[in-house]
């Protein structure tokens, strides 16, 4: 019987005390924003999409946090522990091109879609109501996969950490979420993202150094010496060593992982709203600052948590020595938590619960925001009440948020009693969320995609993924259960039919039946406003003096003044965003239809699609190429290379912290004084 980390107070203070202290700071927060910076969370606008106005530093932090999953620390911890070295580099690298390639998908949509609240809008323009139901369908199945699977590895984990009944962590866990989130919507996710980063960032950092530098490690040499001593034979990794970057379980794994992580961005409208969210300045440079320190998270924290477990589980020092970690103890993510108990002690340890809490809940609250707008926008103001006011739109949100979070609890709650783990979903998320991603991309990228491609194809391409999946289980388990389900090969292949085989479908139904989408008729999506209210959520925090003045943008040339939807026989007009000009644009002729932003941000956008599609292709050759492969050889770290390594981790784990932690509050700092100030001077006045 293993020993308790920490006692069930511990976690039952940790998860309620943090929602308390979440659902007091949102409130806070909230209050200050409509109070001191006009930003109304009572209105639909600034409920989902934060009135398109989030800066670059609240971004960038937003957009870290979204991809900081607990999977990121404490379980590439737990793989490391299982494979070696090489497992933090191919989970680093399956993380940041995900990030590049939003980047390129969000700034197109900026110029193609600019009044978009969900990615399920889009589809609903362009291939109508067929295709948007199977999009809806994906799309949730996607998010009750990826968060319900994020809940029960979390409350799996506290459970183990203290004893804990997982039931309970289950439901306590999204309950303060719910809360915080109903009342603040996407700007207040934007903020706990931000405190989560911080926190997470923190403590993670902390326990790197304290770990490399406890006296049973002894600095990076003694832990590359204590490693080579603990002689672990990893079965599939170049002479059965930990420090080596040939490991065909690492790189199956990676592999199965980047096409999970793929589907759980591009089939969840949670990442689409982040991008509708930032100022058109913002997108592609927060985004792509995050692919490129985001790479810190399972490098530093996996490397030197999950090799110091293998360093110290046969010594005393070991937490449950003489006992050694169990496979389940390890897929289940107790590596970590074992390694800080070990070492840093229960204080360590404790800290280590609230940064599983901050990382399951930056999760679930974007999860629940998503499926809110599903719920309000997609399906009651598309089916049920199209007239539907804001107001009555903002109600229905706020009551999504709260189903939401009921219906992942019980979800969870059944995962738990059906066997399911961490690693299952792993291997089963990117089978049922794959078959849409090519299809969401064509939307945006090929303008002869069909209606009929776009219904059939996903469809077509998740039966094949399925059945790929199942019949391998079967031939290399000899049954269909959670354990062979859990085969890597099987969940490889599977996950690499769903994701290509959907392209296949669409090209040829789409040359079978050819037709072509005029990119204006996405400009008829407008925005959900209060008739009473003055303001336009669309205009652009790029005004066009910034426009002029900024880096990447100059005045369009004559020649240069296209029409933005069919490549460009004629001019189109100067769009200025005025109020009100949305709602009309659908019932006019397309000819007649305005784009709301003007010819200069538009050139600007242009240059930053450029900038984003070149960057996403460098970012793919050197961390899935040039970095990884030429190390994919009969080759065991040296000493010194070891060093090198893990040195250059820490310092990029110190990077983010700059950029993600210390970065937005500079950024902020206009805000952060106008609100400072709007209060001090009512203390003033004693109000």
């Amino acid at each position: 019987m293993a020993k308790e980390l920490l006692s069930q107070a511990d976690g039952y203070g940790i998860i309620i005390g943090l929602s308390v202290v979440f659902c007091l700071i949102i409130l806070a927060a909230v209050r200050i924003q409509k109070r001191y910076l006009a930003e109304d969370s009572d209105q639909s606008e600034m409920f989902m999409v934060a009135n398109r106005s989030v800066g670059l530093g609240l971004t960038a932090s937003a957009v870290f946090s979204s991809w900081m999953w607990i999977n990121e620390s404490v379980f590439a911890a737990a793989y490391t522990y299982k494979w070696g070295v090489a497992l933090p580099i191919w989970w680093a690298a399956g993380l940041s091109f995900q990030i590049a390639l939003m980047a390129v998908l969000g700034i197109l949509a900026k110029m193609r879609v600019p009044n978009a609240h969900t990615s399920l809008e889009i589809i609903k323009i362009r291939y109508g109501k067929y295709a948007h139901v199977v999009f809806i369908v994906l799309n949730i199945i996607n998010n009750i996969f990826g968060c319900g699977s994020m809940i029960l590895a979390g409350s799996q984990l506290v459970t183990g950490m203290t004893g804990m009944h997982v039931v309970a962590a289950i439901i306590l866990i999204p309950a303060g979420v719910v809360i915080y989130t109903a009342v603040g919507g996407l700007k207040a996710t934007f903020l706990t993202d931000f405190l989560h980063t911080t926190i997470a960032l923190i403590l993670l950092a902390y326990f790197s150094i304290a770990v490399l530098t406890n006296e049973h490690i002894g600095g990076v040499h003694s832990l590359y010496e204590k490693v080579k001593a603990a002689n672990v034979n990893v079965p599939g990794n170049y002479e059965g060593s930990l420090l080596t970057m040939k490991s065909r379980s690492a790189v199956l794994f990676g592999v199965v992982l980047k096409f999970g992580n793929l589907a759980l961005v591009l089939m969840d409208t949670a990442f689409w709203q982040k991008t509708f969210a930032s100022e058109v300045k913002a997108t592609v440079p927060a985004y792509n600052l995050v692919s490129i320190v985001i790479l810190a998270i399972p490098w530093c924290t996996g490397t030197i948590i999950g090799l110091a477990a293998r360093a110290i589980e046969k010594t005393p020092i070991w937490w449950d020595y003489p006992n050694v970690l169990t496979l389940k103890q390890v897929n289940s993510g107790l590596v970590m938590p074992y390694v800080l108990r070990s070492l840093l002690g229960r204080g360590a340890t404790t800290g280590l619960l609230v940064l599983i809490f901050m990382a399951i809940t930056s999760t679930v609250s974007s999860s629940m925001i998503a499926v809110s707008s599903i719920i309000s926008l997609d399906g009651y103001r598309t089916y049920i009440n199209p007239r539907a006011s804001d107001r009555k739109t903002l109600q229905v949100s706020h009551l999504g948020v709260v189903f939401h979070g009921l219906f992942m609890a019980a979800f969870a709650v059944m995962l738990q009693y059906a066997g399911a783990t961490n690693n299952w979903s792993t291997y089963f998320r990117p089978i049922v969320a794959c078959p849409g991603i090519l299809p969401m991309i064509f939307t945006l990228f090929w303008s002869r995609q069909t209606k009929l491609a776009a219904i059939l194809s996903p469809l077509l391409g998740l039966v094949s993924g399925l059945v790929t999946w199942l019949s391998l289980s079967w031939y290399y388990g000899g049954a269909i259960n959670i354990t062979t389900t859990q085969t890597q090969l099987a969940g490889l292949y599977g996950a690499v039919v769903s994701f290509f085989s959907p392209a296949l479908y669409s090209a040829v139904i789409s040359l079978i039946w050819p037709s072509r989408f005029d990119w204006r008729e996405f400009l008829r999506i407008d925005l959900i406003e209060d008739e009473t209210s003055n303001d336009s959520s669309i205009k652009s925090k790029l005004s066009s003096s910034e426009a002029v003045n900024a880096p990447c943008a100059t005045l369009p040339s004559n020649n240069e003044k296209k029409l933005y939807s069919t490549g460009g026989e004629k001019q189109i007009r100067t769009a200025s965003p005025t109020p009100g000009i949305h709602k009309a644009q659908a019932k006019i002729s397309l000819d007649d239809v305005v784009h709301p932003f003007d010819e200069a941000t538009l050139l600007y956008i242009r240059r930053w699609l450029k900038i984003a599609i070149i960057f996403f292709v460098v970012n793919v050759i050197v961390t899935c190429i040039l970095w990884p492969l030429p190390l994919y050889r009969n080759y065991i770290f040296t000493k010194s290379f070891f060093t090198g390594w893990v040195i250059m981790a820490i310092l990029w784990q110190f990077g983010a912290i700059l950029a993600v932690v210390v970065y937005p509050l500079w950024d902020g700092r206009k805000d952060i004084s106008q609100a400072v100030r709007g209060i001090g001077s009512e203390l003033r006045r004693g109000k």
